[in-house]
């Protein structure tokens, strides 16, 4: 990350606002609210049951002063969101972006809370994030950052009460800096703060693909059920990001062609195939952009949601697919690799025309099963090979998916509808067996 030039005289102070309620943030919120009132409705829970999991447990607004490196002062927004904690402490990422209010984390927390319940993990759902772009600060502004928010959330926090992992704009750096933070408050080393840690500071093997890795387990599975075979099948990805990046990766070694692949700037396609690899190299060693591939011809971003492929994987941020471009999509399967790329009115579109859409909180579940077991590894003090954290994570992304599966069919209701009748139907039983204190 480069440091900006400076824009302020030594010494000034610069305060950065964040409106509350922002549009991208209150859609996010509006679909995650939606989703649970169809739940409840499908479930048939009670007004009170549905309330009590409509709202969020704590939401946390903190702010995040920091000295730049030029001498001036800039003030962030900061947010800690805790969803539901019925079936075990929360856990969620923690997300630097200019956009990020506090409804998109609160949405996001919804999300995970179902998520964690739909793999039968024992978290409930949180979620953070900070008001700003990474890019525009030096690494040593980002790590102060980090410190100051860690510093503001720490009564939330802890292997017990809160797990924080990487998200967009954050990375397992970030991470160290937070276990570093919180371990010098308590007063010795606390690994299990956070997941998507640095190997060397009790990360765990395959950790860094998992969410890409889950995204493309939950695809083969989707193929399987559909009766298709992955080499047949062509496939686009919309982010070609920290997700996106290796889920085209993924999907290019299990024998599908990735056609089409696009990232912030732009997007290139090829009939045969883009050879991924390659493209992944040349993006690493910062010679080109993804439009800039001499293994593809440039797109639009519009062009590659609406390519006659078989799979899309919208890998990006929230809100992708809505009613003005939904009915346009030519996919047969969308596999959720962002959370919430689809709207509520998009999701009715695929439904009445057979798109099948496998959804996010079952999707990209990759992430945080292997930072339950991470977290797990953390607090008994030994590893896993990255073989064998490879096998937990499919086994339970398998079993995952067929229980999904088996519940759409019963019920005659999309994956979507019955990721979320699975999720949050273990969270209400939850909630109802612990019971209401006092």
């Amino acid at each position: 990350m480069n440091s900006p030039e400076p824009r302020h005289a030594k010494g000034s102070l610069l305060m950065q606002t964040q409106a509350p309620g922002s549009p991208a943030g209150s859609a996010a919120r509006e679909a995650a609210l939606f989703q649970l009132a169809d739940a409840a409705r499908i479930l048939g829970l009670d007004d009170g049951m549905h309330a009590v999991l409509a709202s969020p447990r704590r939401s946390l607004t903190v702010s995040v002063p920091l000295l730049r490196d030029d001498g001036t002062v800039e003030v962030f927004k900061g947010y800690r969101v805790q969803h539901n904690l019925a079936r075990g402490p929360a856990k969620g990422g923690l997300r630097f972006h200019p956009e990020t209010d506090v409804d998109e984390v609160t949405a996001l927390a919804m999300w995970m809370t179902w998520k964690c319940a739909v793999v039968n993990i024992p978290f409930g759902g949180a979620k953070g994030g900070v008001t700003l772009d990474p890019n525009r600060l030096s690494a040593r502004e980002v790590e102060r950052v980090t410190r100051r928010y860690t510093s503001e959330i720490l009564p939330l926090i802890g292997p017990e009460r809160d797990i924080a992992a990487p998200d967009v704009g954050t990375d397992n750096g970030t991470m160290a800096w937070i276990m570093d933070t919180y371990s010098v408050n308590a007063g010795y080393s606390v690994p299990g703060v956070v997941t998507g840690k640095p190997l060397t500071l009790g990360g765990s093997a395959g950790r860094a693909g998992a969410t890409a890795r889950g995204v493309v387990i939950a695809a083969l599975a989707a193929l399987r059920d559909a009766g298709r075979s992955p080499e047949e099948c062509t496939a686009a990805v919309q982010g070609f990001g920290k997700v996106g990046g290796l889920a085209a990766q993924y999907l290019s070694d299990a024998g599908i062609r990735v056609v089409a692949v696009s990232d912030a700037i732009g997007a290139c396609h090829h009939d045969s195939g883009l050879d991924i690899a390659a493209l992944r190299r040349d993006l690493a060693a910062e010679a080109i952009t993804v439009a800039e591939f001499e293994g593809g011809q440039p797109i639009t971003h519009d062009e590659l949601l609406t390519l006659d492929v078989d799979i899309l994987v919208p890998a990006a941020l929230s809100g992708v697919f809505d009613e003005s471009n939904a009915d346009r999509v030519k996919a047969s399967l969308i596999v959720e690799g962002a959370n919430g790329p689809t709207t509520p009115a998009a999701d009715q579109i695929f439904a009445d025309r057979g798109v099948v859409a496998v959804p996010d909180i079952l999707a990209n579940a990759g992430g945080v099963i292997v930072s339950y077991l991470e977290w797990v590894q953390n607090l008994q003090a030994f590893s896993w090979s990255e073989e064998e954290v490879h096998l937990r994570l499919r086994n339970l992304m398998d079993i995952a998916y067929s229980e999904v599966a088996s519940i759409s069919r019963e019920r005659g209701i999309t994956l979507r509808q019955a990721a979320h009748v699975l999720g949050v139907g273990r969270v209400a039983t939850a909630a109802r067996l612990r019971g209401m204190y006092p």
